[in-house]
């Protein structure tokens, strides 16, 4: 396969070949006909002159006369003449010399042999030299008793156009060479950073990704050079993300699994103490709910990732999970000393929605809430009416969200500088689940202040709800 920068020279080589060829040709052409055609024009225009001026004060006279007339009063100028009978014999030349008696048979004299006016470019046969012959027939009532043959040599004109045909072809030749030369250089500003970049490319698919492409100009080049390290530092960073979720993962799945498999080695030994027994059966079934969360993490993810998620949407009041997921986080706000507030009316906010999601959601958001809300902190959630949204907010009283995390919480495998247990996907899944449904889920935090989570779902129109969704 031809490089490109192989393709572009003779791309650009055979176009400059074309046009420098088709110019050549045409100036030649040019050349050509204006300087033979000045020769046969001036020749043509003396003979006709010359014959409207004598040809009817010898047309009648007999052949000498005709021969002594032509030179005493033709020859002047510098176009060698000749007099020939009507069969095409050369009688008398303006040098005064006679004829061998040999009968020309040029195209010119064959022409005015047939009455029309001769005209013939060529190798004379006599001199052997090139000329330019324009023949006149002289005829007497209407036969032609004579023809008037008009010569001049093209020896200089030949050598003129010559020199302009070598001039032409030195021209064209330097002008292919220049554009060559020109081609080759542009064809190597622009492949040379191509291949820098395909060498820069070829060991980020090797795993190299701290090489980075050098942009030299501001052009498609440069900008793709530019595009080519912002993905590789993506990838970079979306790399350790990955890292740092397998290894957090890991311990995740590790702690609860070691937590099961140590009392269950325990119990197994000694299962005749109850208060022992239930403490590990409480531990194993707290840790195999925990394990069972990280999994539903992990599957819910991927799914999401893989767009394979499948909602079951219906017409719901949204307050009715939401009130359904703080009756489930009432024992825990008084067992972690939190208080717990809910504000919102009895009037129904419908909307298109999978009620067991958006349940996931609420969770998942109250989960966090009351992970990083100390003691005696405040988790409130609020359900407000906008013209055409329903907005439902979170906000806790706890640590908050650094400015350098908040842009990326809900991004996949980010745990930012959080120690605390967690797959680092939940936010990410409510996203997802949040944007499937149409809607927005938006953070706001101040660090060591709180935190406040939106998730704004599209109203439908309202519909008759039923005792279903009377306030409970």
């Amino acid at each position: 396969m031809r490089s490109l920068r192989t393709r572009m020279v003779w791309s650009y080589g055979v176009l400059i070949m074309l046009v420098v060829v088709t110019l050549g040709a045409l100036f030649v052409t040019l050349v050509w006909n204006y300087y033979y055609g000045s020769a046969v024009a001036s020749m043509l225009q003396r003979a006709e002159t010359e014959a409207a001026l004598h040809n009817r004060n010898i047309s009648f006279q007999p052949m000498k006369a005709k021969a002594q007339y032509m030179l005493q009063n033709m020859t002047e100028g510098t176009a060698h003449l000749q007099l020939l009978d009507y069969a095409g014999n050369i009688v008398v030349d303006s040098d005064g010399l006679s004829g061998s008696g040999k009968a020309l048979q040029t195209p010119d004299v064959l022409d005015a042999m047939d009455g029309g006016t001769g005209i013939w470019r060529g190798t004379d046969p006599l001199t052997h030299e090139r000329i330019v012959a324009v023949t006149l027939p002289v005829k007497q009532d209407r036969h032609i008793v004579a023809m008037f043959r008009y010569t001049a040599s093209l020896a200089k004109v030949d050598e003129t156009v010559r020199s302009m045909l070598w001039i032409t072809l030195l021209v064209g030749s330097v002008v292919v060479l220049l554009f060559f030369a020109m081609s080759v250089l542009l064809a190597n500003r622009i492949a040379r950073p191509i291949r820098k970049l395909t060498r820069v490319a070829e060991q980020m698919a090797e795993g190299d990704w701290s090489r980075r492409a050098e942009p030299h100009n501001r052009d498609e080049i440069g900008r793709l050079a530019e595009t080519l390290n912002t993905m590789a530092a993506e990838l970079t960073r979306r790399e350790k993300l990955k890292n740092d979720f397998i290894s957090s993962i890991s311990h995740e799945l590790r702690t609860p699994l070691t937590s099961i498999k140590g009392w269950s080695e325990t119990l197994a030994g000694d299962p005749s103490d109850i208060e022992e027994l239930m403490l590990g059966l409480s531990i194993i079934d707290r840790e195999t709910v925990r394990l069972s969360g990280l999994v539903e993490d992990l599957l819910d993810f991927s799914k999401l990732y893989a767009k394979s998620i499948a909602l079951h949407p219906e017409t719901l009041d949204v307050l009715k999970p939401l009130r359904e997921t703080m009756r489930q986080y009432d024992a825990r706000a008084q067992r972690e000393g939190v208080k717990l507030s809910g504000m919102y009316g009895d009037e129904p906010m419908m909307v298109e929605a999978d009620a067991n999601r958006l349940k996931q959601v609420f969770i998942n958001v109250l989960d966090n809430a009351f992970k990083f809300t100390p003691a005696g902190g405040t988790i409130s959630v609020s359900a407000d009416r906008e013209p055409e949204w329903v907005r439902i907010a979170i906000t806790d009283t706890g640590c908050g969200i650094s400015p350098e995390d908040l842009p990326h919480v809900t991004e996949k495998f980010y745990k930012g500088g959080s120690l605390r247990a967690g797959s680092g996907l939940g936010l990410a899944i409510c996203n997802e689940i949040v944007m499937l449904h149409g809607g927005e889920f938006l953070i706001g935090s101040v660090e060591d202040e709180g935190t406040t989570v939106t998730v704004r779902l599209p109203l439908i129109k309202a519909v008759d709800t039923g005792p279903e969704y009377n306030a409970e």
